[in-house]
């Protein structure tokens, strides 16, 4: 079994890309906005590239974002599950139980009801579906970062991705379309099908294929392709926020409150399920160690996939497109302060094995 991926050497543990992600983000939104105005033509064209309602391009870039973040996961983790029996409990129960549902449930509050005059009436049904794609996406590589920051158990974090990451290939795309259901929206379950054979099946099975290949040279080079290719994942990602907001722009431009109101929901989700799942570790006596981690892969996304999913099933333009890249512009100040908390919070924490 792998040994933990290190993060990179930057303040927090995070490359400078990871550090500041938001920034990156909001450059990228400005710069789509304006290409989109200026050179139209060539953007309309870019997104004419699909095959079977894939656009190329951009499925290439998603292969370029998801490959190298699975590569970091270590399917021989799973043999770990049984030594941190509670903590994992906690981690599928708030992943799979509860985070997908309450994401549905603020959603209908706020989308379809509380925010709906100041949003655009046709892309409702589009916004929340963007809010389950997200959620219903638990994070894959950004929590090995968040479980550092935490001094967090580096094998039960492994196997926490890894068994997430097993039950994702089989359940996202019945989970996604149940609660799309529930919420009234029309389910292109074709679509959806292809969506996770393209982006969770094939890049699983491509990432352990390089992992093992890599592997196979030593641990130390292992580490070093790490490295090298985990630029690759932003860059890629940034690359493809500029073409949904070159898509996106005008929209934005009517409606500049839309980013604001979307954010609401996803950040009263983020602090419910981390603080639901830190605070079921403590009532059930697990270490603070292996808490962290497991309250950290609860509120963080795979938003990679889900942007990925959203352009696939309802397009560039879609609201829903939109949602999930509000989730990866507060990703990283959002889940600091999580970290935050639950550094400062070990010693209430602690204080219930005493």
């Amino acid at each position: 079994m792998g040994v933990p991926i290190k993060a990179g050497k930057g303040k927090y543990g995070m490359n400078v890309f990871e550090r500041y992600l938001t920034v990156w983000v909001f450059l990228c939104i400005v710069a789509g906005i304006a290409l989109g105005q200026f050179f139209p033509a060539a953007f309309q064209f870019v997104g004419g590239l699909e095959f079977a309602r894939v656009n190329l391009p951009v499925g290439l870039l998603i292969w370029v974002m998801i490959i190298p973040m699975l590569v970091k996961v270590d399917f021989g983790a799973l043999g770990e599950v049984r030594r941190h029996a509670r903590g994992i409990g906690v981690t599928l129960f708030v992943n799979w139980l509860v985070k997908p549902f309450s994401m549905a449930l603020l959603g209908w509050i706020f989308i379809r009801h509380l925010f709906a005059p100041l949003l655009p009436p046709d892309q409702l049904d589009s916004y929340i579906a963007g809010l389950i794609l997200l959620a219903a996406a638990p994070c894959t590589a950004m929590v090995f970062v968040w479980s550092r920051l935490t001094n967090g158990d580096p094998l039960f974090t492994l196997s926490q991705v890894a068994l997430n990451d097993t039950i994702m290939v089989v359940a996202f795309a019945p989970l996604v379309g149940l609660l799309l259901g529930i919420s009234s929206i029309s389910v292109p379950w074709e679509t959806l099908g292809t969506s996770v054979v393209l982006y969770i099946v094939v890049p699983v099975i491509l990432a352990q294929i390089w992992r093992r290949r890599l592997l196979a040279r030593g641990q130390a080079a292992f580490e070093e392709a790490l490295q090298k290719i985990g630029p690759w994942s932003i860059a890629a990602l940034l690359l493809t926020l500029v073409l949904l907001f070159a898509f996106q722009g005008e929209q934005i431009i009517r409606q500049p409150l839309v980013i604001a109101l979307l954010a609401v929901p996803i950040l009263i989700q983020v602090f419910f399920n981390s603080a639901l799942a830190y605070w079921l570790n403590r009532r059930l006596g697990e270490k603070h160690n292996v808490a962290c981690p497991s309250a950290l892969i609860g509120a963080s996304n795979f938003f990679e996939l889900a942007v990925a999913v959203a352009m696939s099933l309802f397009g560039f333009q879609s609201g829903a497109a939109l949602a999930t890249v509000v989730g990866v512009l507060i990703e990283v100040p959002v889940m600091l302060l999580v970290v935050k908390v639950v550094n400062s919070s070990k010693g209430w924490y602690e204080s219930a094995a005493r």
